[in-house]
C-alpha cells in the first residue's frame, strides 16, 4: 500500500484546485465536503500507510517513490519525489490527523463567513504544501513546500484582509520569514556547490565521508540552515511575526501553530541531523537559542492579555524546547514532543475559538471569567490541554515528551547543568502563564454573556484531541515509570540515538521530580497571585518598576522596536535620501518623454472633422511622396 503515498499530497492540491475554481458555486455545504473531506482522506491515506510501514517495513526502513524528472540542466537534476522513513511518516500521520480535525471544527466555526470557500481553499493549500515539504526526497523540492507554507500563512493570516492590521500582521509574517528563507536558500547554493547534489540522502552520505568534524563548510552551512529554521519555527530572533499572526481566524491559528508551519524548522534540522552532527558549534547554538527562546517567550506570555496571544507565546517556547533537544542531540525526543504539543496546542487553540466565539469575539482574558459552567466543553479542554502543556506529571503527554527532553539536555555530553537549569525554569514559567489563563478565564466573576455554545461539529474535534492530550504520552516513558520506549525505538532506525554520558547528582528520576516541583511551584504561585489573592498581583504590578518591566515583556522585550530602530527607519531614511538615484535617471526620462508625447497627440484629438480629415490627407500625400522619390 506504500504506492499510495503520491495521494497524500495530491488530494489536499485537488481539493484547493475545485474550491479555488467553484468558488462560491459550491456554497457553504459543498465547500466544507469538498476541503475537510480532502483532508479526511489524506488522513486515511496516510494511517493506512502507516499500517503498510508497520505491518512491513520496506527495505533500509525507507520508501522512495519517483513520480517524475523535474529538471535537468549542467548535472543539476532534481526530481519529484517522495521519500518515507521513520522521521517523514510520524510528521505526515500528525500533520494530516490535526489538520483533518482543525478543518472539521472550521466547518462550523467559520460558518456565515463571506470567504468560507476561500478559507477552506487556502487551508487545502497549506496542507497540501506541508506534506510536500515533508516528504520531499530532495532540498529543492522541501524548498518549494517550505515556501508554499509560507505564502499560505501569509493568506491566512490576513484572510479578513479589509480590517488593515490583518493586512500588516500578514506582510509582518512574510517579510520576517522570508529573511530566514533567504539565509536557507544560500545555504542550499553552498551544499550543491560542495556536495554535487540536493538528494537528501545521497547529501548526507556525501558530507559525512567529505567533510571533517568542525570544518567550515558544515559549519557555514549549519548556521544558514538555523536561519532558515529559526524564521519560520519562530525562535529567536526572528519569532516576532508569531504573535501578530493571531490576525487570522482561530483554526488558521491553531494549523500554524499546532502541527504545520512553525514545527517545520524542527523538521529541517532533524532531517539534517548528518550535518549538524558535522557541525558541534550549529549545534551548540540550536540548542542555546532554544532555551534563551523558551525563557524569553515564557516571561512574555505571563504578560499579556489577549487569550490567543498568550498560546501564541507559549507555540514559541514549547518550539523552543524542540529546538534545545534537537541542540544536544536528542533527534528523537524533539519529535516526541512536536508529536504531543500538536496535540495539545491544537487543543487549546481550538477551545479558544469557542470561549472567544460565546463572547462576541472578545479576546481579553480580564474580560472574561466564571465560565467553566457556562462553557464545560471548553473548560474541560482547556483544563487537560493546559494541563499537559504545563506538564502535570504521570497523566499527561505533554508531562513524557518534556521530561525525556530535560532528561538529556542533563545528560547529553553537549548538554549540561546552565541547558538543564534553563529547562527546568521554562516549566516554572509554562506552568505559571497557563494556570494564570485558566484561572483568569474559567474561574472568578464572570463579565461576558455567553451567546453561542458549540455544536456537534466543533466539538468532536476539541474531545478527540483532549483523549490524545493525555494518551498521547505513554508510547514513550521514563525508566521509572514502565520503561516504555515505542516511539524512540521506531525513530532509532533513521536518528542516532541520545548519549546519555552524565549523570552525577542528577539521575534521571531526580530530574523528573524537579520538573515535578516546577511544575507545582508555577501552579502554586498562579494560584495564589490570580486566583487566591489577585490584590497582591495587583499591588505588585501598580510598582513603577513592575509596571517598566511589564510592558518590556509584553512588548515582546521590545524586539520591534529594536528592529524598526536598527533596520526599518535607517532604510526608509536611505531610500528617502536616495530618491533621486542616478540610476533611476533614465526612468524617469522615459516616464517625462512619454508624457510629453501624450501631449503633443493630445492636440489632435480636438473632435474638429475638418481637422482629421486634413490630416488623413496630408498623411496619404507624405506617404505616396515616399513611395514615389525615395
Amino acid at each position: 500500500m506504500l504506492w499510495l503515498l503520491w495521494l497524500v499530497p495530491t488530494v489536499p492540491f485537488v481539493g484547493f484546485a475545485v474550491l479555488a475554481l467553484g468558488g462560491r458555486r459550491l456554497g457553504e455545504r459543498g465547500g466544507a465536503w469538498v476541503g475537510s473531506g480532502s483532508i479526511a482522506i489524506s488522513a486515511i491515506l496516510s494511517l493506512i500507510i502507516t499500517g503498510a510501514f508497520l505491518s512491513s517495513p520496506p527495505a533500509g526502513h525507507a520508501y522512495r517513490q519517483l513520480l517524475w524528472s523535474w529538471l535537468d540542466v549542467g548535472g543539476f537534476h532534481p526530481d519529484i519525489a517522495l521519500y518515507l522513513d521513520p522521521i517523514s511518516l510520524v510528521m505526515m500521520v500528525v500533520v494530516t490527523c490535526v489538520s483533518f480535525l482543525i478543518h472539521l471544527y472550521s466547518v462550523e466555526f467559520m460558518t456565515g463567513d463571506e470567504g468560507y470557500t476561500r478559507f477552506f481553499a487556502y487551508m487545502n493549500l497549506f496542507v497540501g504544501s506541508m506534506i510536500t515539504l515533508l516528504l520531499a526526497d530532495n532540498l529543492l523540492l522541501l524548498y518549494l513546500g517550505w515556501e508554499g507554507v509560507g505564502l499560505c500563512s501569509y493568506l491566512l493570516i490576513g484572510f479578513w484582509y479589509r480590517d488593515p492590521i490583518n493586512g500588516l500582521a500578514a506582510r509582518k509574517a512574510f517579510i520576517v520569514t522570508r529573511v530566514g528563507d533567504t539565509a536557507m536558500a544560500v545555504g542550499l547554493f553552498l551544499l550543491f556547490e560542495q556536495l554535487g547534489t540536493l538528494q537528501i540522502q545521497p547529501l548526507m552520505q556525501h558530507a559525512a565521508a567529505t567533510w571533517p568534524i568542525g570544518s567550515a563548510f558544515p559549519v557555514a552551512i549549519g548556521f544558514l540552515l538555523l536561519g532558515g529554521a529559526v524564521g519560520k519555527s519562530a525562535q529567536l530572533p526572528l519569532q516576532t511575526w508569531l504573535p501578530d499572526a493571531m490576525a487570522g481566524p482561530t483554526p488558521t491559528s491553531a494549523l500554524i501553530h499546532a502541527a504545520t508551519m512553525v514545527t517545520a524548522g524542527v523538521y529541517l534540522i532533524a532531517r539534517m541531523h548528518v550535518l549538524y552532527s558535522l557541525a558541534p558549534m550549529a549545534q551548540e547554538a540550536v540548542a542555546v537559542v532554544g532555551v534563551v527562546t523558551l525563557i524569553m517567550a515564557g516571561f512574555s506570555a505571563l504578560t499579556q492579555r489577549d487569550i490567543k496571544r498568550v498560546l501564541a507565546y507559549s507555540t514559541i517556547s514549547q518550539i523552543g524546547y524542540m529546538f534545545l533537544a534537537l541542540g544536544v542531540g536528542a533527534w528523537a525526543a524533539a519529535l516526541f514532543h512536536f508529536m504531543t504539543h500538536a496535540f495539545f496546542k491544537a487543543l487549546l487553540f481550538l477551545a479558544s475559538g469557542i470561549v472567544i466565539e460565546a463572547l462576541h469575539h472578545e479576546h481579553d482574558m480580564f474580560q472574561m471569567g466564571g465560565l467553566r459552567r457556562e462553557l464545560p466543553v471548553a473548560f474541560w479542554a482547556f483544563l487537560i490541554g493546559g494541563c499537559s502543556l504545563a506538564g502535570l506529571p504521570i497523566v499527561t503527554a505533554g508531562f513524557y515528551s518534556k521530561d525525556l527532553i530535560i532528561w538529556h539536555t542533563w545528560s547529553s555530553p553537549i548538554g549540561g547543568p546552565a541547558l538543564w537549569a534553563g529547562a527546568i525554569a521554562g516549566v516554572v514559567l509554562t506552568s505559571l502563564y497557563t494556570f494564570r489563563l485558566i484561572f483568569l478565564v474559567f474561574y472568578g466573576e464572570q463579565h461576558g454573556h455567553v451567546s453561542r455554545r458549540p455544536g456537534l461539529v466543533m466539538s468532536v474535534p476539541v474531545v478527540i484531541l483532549t483523549v490524545l492530550s493525555v494518551i498521547g504520552g505513554f508510547v514513550e516513558t521514563p525508566a521509572g515509570l514502565g520503561h516504555v520506549t515505542l516511539f524512540t525505538d521506531f525513530l532509532h532506525h533513521v536518528l542516532p540515538a541520545a548519549v546519555d554520558a552524565r549523570a552525577g547528582a542528577v539521575s534521571e528520576t531526580t530530574s523528573m521530580l524537579a520538573s515535578a516541583l516546577a511544575f507545582a511551584l508555577g501552579l502554586g504561585l498562579a494560584y495564589v497571585f490570580f486566583l487566591r489573592r489577585r490584590d497582591i498581583s495587583d499591588r505588585i504590578g501598580a510598582t513603577s518598576g513592575a509596571r517598566a518591566l511589564h510592558a518590556f515583556w509584553r512588548s515582546d522585550w521590545a524586539m520591534d522596536w529594536l528592529y524598526d530602530t536598527t533596520l526599518v527607519r535607517p532604510l526608509v531614511w536611505l531610500a528617502d535620501v536616495n530618491r533621486h538615484d542616478v540610476a533611476d535617471l533614465p526612468f524617469v526620462g522615459a516616464g517625462t518623454l512619454t508624457k510629453l508625447v501624450w501631449r503633443l497627440l493630445a492636440f489632435t484629438q480636438s473632435g474638429r472633422v475638418r481637422w482629421y480629415a486634413a490630416g488623413l490627407m496630408a498623411g496619404t500625400l507624405f506617404f505616396i511622396g515616399v513611395v514615389l522619390f525615395l
